[in-house]
């Protein structure tokens, strides 16, 4: 099981004022309102999510590194889980001509308003249980989800993400922290986290649930 960055660049060119985040607002009841993963969560005000989450590009450069480092070639089939408005699995659709998709997602309101070319292809279930046969994806991929459930459902998920694909393609990221600074940067901005692990920790999570793929981390400096 390797380490590997997709995303921490896209992730580190959003500023934060960590410190205001806790001071604007109750920072209680805007996570208990993110966790319903509604219409508040993707589109509503910056306190409670995204602050309008929008299709502007910006998952390209992920999608690049995803296929490079794959080797995703037309024919082989993608699952997202946590695929939220399918952005990523669109820009995967137009790096990789060909490719079949399938998303998943917790939330009816991500996956209705998705983008409108990868609709089709996304459905809304629990990433628990997912809905695929044994050895049906031939990568199996999961950015910014595992850390939103308590840490039994870390192993179900991770179990079931190993179950549902062939071979060794698969990638989990997560949020985690280095250092204290960085663990309370992400308590202060985190709205959805239910596991909060070092990176040796997620490892050793992974490695517990048979998880065989790789995984990758974005931190809060």
């Amino acid at each position: 099981m390797a380490r590997v960055d997709f995303i921490q660049t896209l992730h580190a060119s959003t500023k934060r004022n960590y410190v205001q985040r806790v001071v604007d607002h109750d920072k209680a009841a805007c996570a208990a309102v993110a966790r319903q993963f509604g219409a508040d969560y993707w589109d509503g005000e910056r306190q409670y999510g995204y602050g309008g989450y929008r299709y502007d590009g910006r998952w390209r450069p992920v999608a690049e590194r995803l296929a490079r480092h794959y080797g995703l070639t037309a024919g082989d089939r993608v699952l997202d889980v946590g695929c939220g408005k399918g952005f990523l699995l669109h820009e995967l659709t137009q790096v990789v001509p060909g490719l079949e998709i399938a998303g998943l997602d917790i939330s009816a309101y991500g996956v209705a308003n998705a983008k409108e070319e990868v609709r089709p292809f996304l459905e809304v279930g629990d990433c628990r249980r997912l809905p695929y046969a044994d050895g049906a994806f031939d990568c199996v991929i999961s950015l910014g989800t595992l850390h939103n459930l308590p840490i039994e459902g870390v192993f179900q998920a991770l179990a079931e993400m190993e179950r549902v694909g062939r071979g060794p393609r698969k990638y989990f990221m997560v949020e985690s922290y280095r250092d204290e600074q960085e663990k309370t940067n992400l308590l202060y901005w985190q709205l959805t986290c239910l596991s909060f692990h070092s990176p040796e920790s997620w490892a050793w999570i992974a490695d517990q649930a048979g998880y065989t793929g790789d995984h990758g981390f974005i931190f809060f400096e």
